[in-house]
């Protein structure tokens, strides 16, 4: 398989735009695409927040962060970004018909030796892989946020993914300072199987006046030493994106573990998604 240089990130917003800073900080040359060219730059000036905030803490200098914005291009065409892809990170967001059509197009433009990997937490990557024509290089590559500070890297290895793929994403996760796990092609993998878990039951001692939000995530950054509660974690991925997880794996494992409840359900339907909105379990 040819070297990675480029790659090609599909989807600006908070892990897209992560995934590219990370990447590019790496020294790889980033393509980032989104479906509007405002998209890109806004996620563009979201990483040089993000530079900014790295110099005032002294962990990036100022010719780090030019380097990193440097190696950054605004991708506007798909098709045309995919012909010079190694590597493509799709990014957008957790619905199955859309990550199936964006892996329809790439398949008919990347070069048969580019890597398809999808950042999703819970969707199955054999049916992505499903909508190629080469199976054996998709895989995901799942992130977590936020991508320029968390370690974990999940990399899931569909049926048909061969050793060359995920021998090759694992030197690029290295290559980005990640610490990778590989997991199977199951739904929620290992993250998101116990992660969601753990917050739909935080969710359902709020709901039953066990504590308030703040002292139940206490509990488990003092107590278990998790770096962030389950519930302000839901507020940064979006309850309206825990929702449609949950859902997806209480069908597929057939488990009422996951079931929703209704406390999430009401939340999403008055539009309370999180930091996204200014409100969730936290005021943002």
């Amino acid at each position: 398989m040819a070297e990675i240089n480029w790659i090609l990130v599909i989807g600006a917003g908070t892990m897209g735009h992560g995934i590219a800073q990370t990447a590019a900080a790496a020294g790889y040359r980033v393509l980032l695409n989104d479906v509007s060219e405002d998209l890109i730059r806004n996620g563009i000036a979201s990483i040089g927040k993000n530079l900014e905030k790295g110099i005032q803490k002294g962990k990036v200098s100022a010719e780090e962060r030019d380097a990193t914005l440097g190696r950054i291009e605004v991708a506007a065409n798909l098709e045309a970004a995919a012909r010079v892809a190694d590597l493509v990170i799709e990014a957008a967001p957790e619905k199955l018909e859309l990550k199936t059509s964006i892996f329809k197009r790439l398949d008919g433009t990347a070069p048969s030796e580019t890597i398809l990997a999808s950042n999703t937490s819970s969707l199955p990557i054999g049916k992505i892989a499903a909508a190629t024509g080469r199976p054996d290089r998709v895989l995901g590559m799942h992130f977590f946020n936020p991508v320029h500070i968390m370690p974990l890297l999940e990399l899931v290895r569909g049926d048909d993914t061969s050793d060359e793929t995920l021998d090759a994403a694992l030197e690029v996760a290295r290559r980005i300072g990640k610490d990778p796990i590989v997991v199977r092609d199951m739904p929620g993998f290992a993250t998101s199987r116990l992660g969601v878990v753990l917050g739909l039951e935080a969710m359902r001692m709020l709901e039953q006046g066990v504590a308030s939000a703040e002292d139940i995530d206490k509990a488990m950054t003092l107590g278990y030493r998790h770096p962030m509660g389950p519930l302000r974690l839901t507020d940064l991925v979006g309850l309206d994106v825990r929702l449609h997880i949950a859902e997806h794996l209480r069908a597929e494992l057939k488990s009422e573990a996951f079931k929703p409840p209704e406390i999430l359900r009401r939340m999403v339907a008055e539009g309370k998604l999180g930091k996204k909105t200014g409100r969730g379990f936290y005021n943002w």
